[in-house]
């Protein structure tokens, strides 16, 4: 895959002066209309061989552009802020928004690399994280985003010939680092498993660019073109592609129902037997949450259900057993202007928490599959690509130690009409009944096929659904702090 990088092409001085003030128009041109359509962000991810020119070619994109709408951003060693939360929340936290273009240094495959060559993992640990980028990257073009992956290449005798030329060179040898002599100990490995990397992760959608770096007139229009090009075909494009869904439901409609309709909304307790298990509960979570144990954890708790389930009260019971600096509650509502311009994940990367922290998500993620979903706010292949999504996202919280908990909590449609009709003759309860509440009453079956899916694709070992019966608040409570404090000891005793 390299090889073709080491013929050794070159362009004189006076072609490249001739070439570059039309391709500046163009890139300049192509930027603008980027910004104004703001249909997509475009990532531009830079790896490969020290010394290859991948600073000054980026140092030269944001000359030739306009600098403001390029983010540059490089993930060198983490900081303790990142380390406190799953490997990719560094990068979500610097996605570009739709319109602007986001350049990636040091980026997921760097790390990857990296840890390799130095033997800090394995090949087959490579090859889990080379897949896990894949997916990543899978999941921000389903969601528009234009992805340019550039890999800067030196051969070993140029990279040598670079070392000696600069190291004696009084007036230039300070852009020798220590990072260029230690990868000139390393070459070999460097390459064998960037080659790995490249071939393994290089689809349709995130195709890598191999660019011979020796020759910096070359390798400065060889990016700038690709970058032109690219830009140009995404953004003559204005038809977004969807891939034809499956016309069948996931499961039966008799399935779905008989998942919802096998809870026993009958359980009830008592006033003295609610207040005497509440506070049991109460004391053992704040006694979890003190634990020295909860620093090398995070806890996460997802609250869904039918309208007027309780879910606002669960959360302040889960609440009272707290001192408010431990814990932030993130109401989830429809997608603001910011997080629109986003992947549809980003807005719920942002609220992870850090080690020692508890964050409780009042609606979550699981909106694409519900409310989008049966309302039409989007397309079936989206919805339908969330399930994939979701999964690997949680699958990324476990792993980094976040300990996560999620509701659904579940009322019969008798209970519902009751408490609606409260909430319109109590004068303190009528903020919580809209238009959309009743007219939600309609689709009741639609809710529960889409409910008893979400459960069937996004119920696992690692983050498993706790069904709640809610029908009676009191019980309903009492269950979801003792879920929580139960999943808590769990986590402990695997420490």
């Amino acid at each position: 895959m390299f090889e073709s990088a080491e013929i050794g092409h070159a362009i004189d001085k006076e072609t490249y002066d001739a070439a570059v003030p039309a391709l500046r128009e163009a890139l300049l041109e192509a930027q603008f209309e980027l910004k104004q359509q703001s249909r997509f962000p475009v990532i531009v991810l830079i790896n490969g061989v020290e010394g290859a020119g991948k600073g000054e070619t980026v140092k030269l994109l944001n000359e030739w552009m306009d600098p403001r709408l390029i983010q540059v951003s490089t993930f060198d060693q983490q900081t303790d802020e990142e380390l406190a939360r799953p490997p990719a929340w560094r990068y979500w936290r610097q996605l570009p928004p739709k319109g602007q273009i986001g350049v990636f240094f040091g980026n997921w495959y760097s790390q990857m690399l990296q840890g390799r060559v130095h033997g800090r993992i394995k090949t087959a640990v490579l090859d889990q994280a080379i897949d896990g980028a894949q997916r990543l990257e899978q999941m921000l073009c389903d969601e528009g985003a234009l992805i340019f992956k550039f890999w800067f290449h030196l051969s070993k005798q140029q990279m040598k010939a670079r070392l000696n030329t600069l190291k004696d060179d009084p007036l230039h040898s300070w852009r020798i680092s220590p990072l260029d002599w230690q990868q000139s100990k390393t070459y070999g490995k460097f390459v064998r498993f960037g080659e790995r990397i490249l071939r393994r992760s290089s689809r349709d959608y995130a195709p890598w660019y191999v660019v011979e770096g020796a020759d910096q007139y070359y390798r400065s229009l060889c990016v700038g073109q690709i970058l032109l090009e690219g830009l140009q075909a995404a953004l003559q494009n204005q038809q977004t592609l969807q891939r034809s869904p499956h016309a069948a439901p996931l499961i039966a409609s008799l399935d779905n129902f008989g998942l919802l309709g096998s809870l026993d909304m009958s359980q009830r307790l008592d006033k003295a037997s609610y207040e005497e298990q509440l506070a049991a509960e109460q004391a053992r979570l704040s006694g979890l949450m003190r634990d020295k144990r909860f620093r090398k954890h995070a806890l996460v708790a997802v609250f869904e259900g039918n309208d007027a389930a309780g879910k606002g009260g669960a959360i302040r019971r889960v609440a009272a057993a707290l001192d408010p600096r431990q814990y932030r509650i993130v109401p989830v509502a429809a997608p603001t202007e910011e997080e629109r311009a986003q992947p549809y994940l980003w807005r719920f990367w942002r609220h992870v928490p850090a080690r020692g922290k508890f964050t409780v998500f009042d609606r979550s993620w699981y909106g694409r599959v519900l409310v989008e979903r049966v309302e039409g706010f989007c397309q079936p292949a989206d919805w339908l690509r969330a399930y994939g999504e979701i999964n690997d996202f949680e699958e990324q919280l476990t792993r980094a130690g976040v300990v996560l908990v999620k509701f659904w909590l579940s009322i019969d449609q008798s209970t519902q009409l009751k408490r609606f009709e409260e909430r319109e003759q109590i004068p303190f309860k009528r903020f919580k009944i809209t238009q959309d509440d009743w007219r939600n009453r309609d689709k009741w079956p639609q809710y529960c096929d889409a409910v008893g899916d979400m459960v069937d694709r996004t119920s696992s070992e690692i983050a498993p659904w706790t069904l709640v019966e809610a029908n009676d608040k009191r019980f309903a409570r009492v269950k979801v702090i003792r879920t929580i404090n139960d999943a808590l000891e769990a986590a402990y005793a695997k420490d």
